[in-house]
Order: C-alpha cells, then structure tokens, then sequence
C-alpha cells in the first residue's frame, strides 16, 4: 500500500495550461504538483526545493528542449522518472527520447484520464506511454522475432510492446503472474537492462542492427 505522497514536476512552453494540470493532480490520490514552468532551467533552480520523483516535462521548450534537459535532471537525481509529452507523436522523435533516459512518452492534450493511468502505469511497471505510442511500437515490432529469446519470452516481448501489465498477459499465456514476471526478469538480463522502456530502446536498437546485414 502506498504510504507516501508523489511528488511531481511539470515542465509546460503554455502557462495558460498550467491550472489545467493543477486542477488534474488535485483529483488524482497520492500525487502532488509542486512546481510548474515554461523551461529546464527554471525547473532546475527549483530543484533542490520541490524535489520531486517525477518530471513531467513537453518537449518543445523555452530554451533547452525537453530531451536534452533529461540529462541536466539526472545529474540533479540519477534515479528521478521521467516522462516526455508532445503533440508529435513521430517514431524517430519517440525513439531519441527513450535513448536519452525518458520513462514514458505521452501525447498531448494531457487529460486527467490519460494523466492518472500514465502515473499508475509508471508505478506499476516503470514505464507510461499513450495508446497511441503503443501502437508505434506494436508496428516497428511487428511479427518480429529474436533467436536468443524462447518462444515464451518472444510472446512477452510481444505483449509488453502492447503495453499489456504482467496480470494482463498473464491472463492472455493462462499462465500465473509470478511466471510472468520471472520471463520478464530473464528478458531484461539478456538484454542487460532494469526497466521497460529500456528495453524497448534495446530491442529496437539491436532489430535496427540486423536489418543492416
């Protein structure tokens, strides 16, 4: 059971939308917003204030851009999540932010909805995307297959890139979720990474590789 309160961070170019996400994390339990800005670096001189675990930065910033700024947090906390959101929702732009560190990637309009499932998402898995990036992801992956993972851990894969939880897919392999989970751990030491979207940078890094031979 969650004991404590989430602090969080938004990062916004729109200042009018600023009260719009106040107004969305007075409705969602457990999560607090302690600051809003336009950019990275006013973000940043406040860090060490709000000290937040979550930075929910758009990309298409004042200054430093969203991605690049990824860099600047993790200097000020090496184990801070971090979630991207933008209009865009073009692969190779998605791709670049999950190579840079980012835990999730949402599209705009962020409504309340689309907010609280990306936080409990994160919780639960580490990762938060839109439905939308899932299925950017479900096609750069589709019907592909990797000779070092079982069938079963193929399947998974699968499934993760569906942005499926380990209940879900436990459900869809009627296999129980502990069995699951113990795939996925085998799946992350191959791909010698800790979380989701790491793997999924992985995955699409080492397909891009064998589409060159």
């Amino acid at each position: 059971m969650k004991n404590s309160i989430t602090r969080i961070i938004v990062l916004e170019s729109d200042k009018s939308l600023h009260t719009v996400y106040k107004n969305h994390f007075d409705e969602i339990a457990d999560y607090e917003l302690v600051g809003s800005y336009t950019s990275a670096k006013e973000a940043l001189k406040d860090f060490s204030f709000t000290k937040p675990h979550i930075v929910l930065s758009e990309i298409e910033l004042n200054g430093t851009n969203g991605i690049d700024a990824i860099k600047l947090f993790r200097k000020k906390e090496w184990g801070i999540k971090i979630i991207m959101f933008s209009e865009i929702n073009d692969f190779a732009v998605i791709k670049n932010a999950f190579k840079k560190g980012a835990n999730g990637y949402l599209t705009k309009p962020l409504t309340l909805d689309k907010l609280e499932h990306a936080l409990r998402s994160m919780e639960k898995e580490g990762a938060a995307m839109s439905n939308d990036i899932v299925k950017k992801i479900i096609h750069n992956f589709h019907k592909k297959t990797f000779a070092f993972f079982s069938e079963r851990e193929n399947q998974i894969v699968d499934f993760l890139c569906q942005g499926a939880t380990y209940k879900m897919i436990a459900q869809k392999l009627f296999v129980t979720p502990s069995a699951v989970n113990f795939h996925i751990q085998n799946i992350y030491l191959k791909l010698d990474v800790n979380s989701k979207s790491e793997a999924l940078s992985k995955l699409e890094q080492l397909q891009n590789q064998l589409e060159e031979y």
